[in-house]
């Protein structure tokens, strides 16, 4: 019996293997499992279904040709050759493209972008930016032989002959179009741009594929004013369109979003007389009011008002004084003339008038007769005058 090493054996069946030309460029269906992309460049998965699973394998030179990332669990058509791996002796599938199973490769790899974007908030509501109504300057990012340009140079020719328009023609279909498109919006960002339209006319989802780009999405995301999508069709709806700051579905509806008509235009103008007469009767109201209390707190606290009120103080206290002065002179005079009175009723010259008289010597009075000597000089006041008298005998009696 013929005795066979490992190496023979697995050697042999990778011969067979090639010699079947049924295994080369053969189809096959099944889900992936287990995938991982190598820093190499290459990919391993396993390919599946409900009862079995074979090894597959693809290089980077083929890899680098996917439109999509492969994912576990993704549904797919692998094309490639069926081979035995000697050193392992196993058998693998050695790819060189992959399908996905239902639909197309395109739609598969513009939902993993639209997917990592959002995850990097490039979608985000908090990141759009408004329209302004009355652009001195648009632009507008489009093919410069393309019908689009013509819509929007007709619709704002009608209703905005005051904006001006930046034209920055770009390519928007193509492999070199997603990096025409970014190119296209920096420069028209740095022409001092109020807006810029990115459009082109409808298409299919290959046509659009520049639009579905990451490179077309930073850059809308990246700009330096908004920016409106004016991409494709009602029903088309591209990355572009998501990262735009508006979407809309024509490059027709594009242009009169930027412009006014007369009408909104004059019915804008009323709308800003009128807010403005509000805002300047508020701040009229406002500052009067202020005002008011500023000149009220001015005069309550100025000199003027300050010696004003000392003044009015001063006098004030001036009047009182002299009502207090004048009552305490009217009590004084009341108390004084009483006294006068009760003096005089009491004065030893009121009894003059009764008929008694008074005896004075030497200015004194004189109220005993043995106060007297013969010969002393005496002054007799009277009622009527004063007389003077000599004591002759001041023993002798009458």
């Amino acid at each position: 019996m013929l005795i066979l090493s490992v190496t023979q054996v697995n050697r042999y069946l990778a011969l067979k293997f090639k010699e079947d030309t049924k295994l080369h460029g053969v189809m096959i269906r099944g889900e992936i499992s287990n995938f991982t992309a190598h820093r190499s460049g290459h990919f391993y998965f396993t390919l599946k279904d409900k009862e079995s699973a074979v090894k597959a394998v693809m290089f980077k030179s083929n890899a680098s040709r996917l439109k999509f990332m492969p994912e576990s669990g993704m549904n797919v058509i692998v094309m490639g050759t069926v081979q035995v791996f000697e050193r392992d002796g196993v058998y693998q599938v050695y790819v060189t493209d992959i399908v996905p199973d239902g639909v197309g490769e395109v739609h598969v790899a513009t939902e993993q972008i639209k997917k990592k974007l959002a995850a990097e908030g490039i979608f985000d509501e908090s990141a759009k930016r408004p329209i302004p109504q009355l652009p001195s300057r648009i632009g507008v990012v489009t093919s410069r032989t393309g019908a689009a340009l013509q819509d929007i140079i007709n619709v704002l020719s009608r209703r905005y002959p005051i904006g001006e328009l930046a034209i920055v023609p770009s390519l928007v279909q193509g492999e070199k179009a997603a990096d025409s498109i970014a190119e296209a919006l920096v420069k028209a960002g740095k022409l001092d741009c109020d807006v810029i339209i990115l459009a082109r006319g409808g298409g299919s989802l290959e046509d659009l594929s520049p639009f579905n780009t990451e490179t077309v999405a930073y850059a809308i995301y990246n700009s330096s004013v908004p920016v409106i999508s004016a991409v494709g069709h009602e029903t088309d709806f591209t990355i572009a369109d998501l990262a735009a700051d508006i979407r809309v579905p024509t490059p027709s509806a594009a242009a009169e979003i930027v412009s006014l008509s007369k009408e909104q235009l004059e019915g804008h103008l009323r709308y800003c007389d009128e807010k403005l007469r509000a805002g300047l009767n508020s701040k009229f109201d406002f500052y009067s009011s202020e005002l008011d209390k500023l000149t009220e707190r001015l005069l309550r606290f100025s000199p003027k008002q300050k010696l004003e009120n000392d003044s009015l103080i001063c006098e004030n206290l001036e009047k009182n004084l002299k009502t207090a002065y004048g009552k305490i002179i009217s009590e004084r005079e009341n108390r004084l003339g009483s006294l006068v009175s009760k003096m005089e009723a009491m004065s030893p010259v009121k009894v003059l008038d009764r008929g008694y008289s008074l005896v004075y010597r030497d200015g004194n009075v004189i109220t005993k007769s043995a106060d007297l000597n013969e010969g002393d000089y005496i002054e007799i006041k009277m009622a009527d005058g004063v007389r003077r008298a000599k004591i002759l005998d001041d023993r002798e009696k009458f």
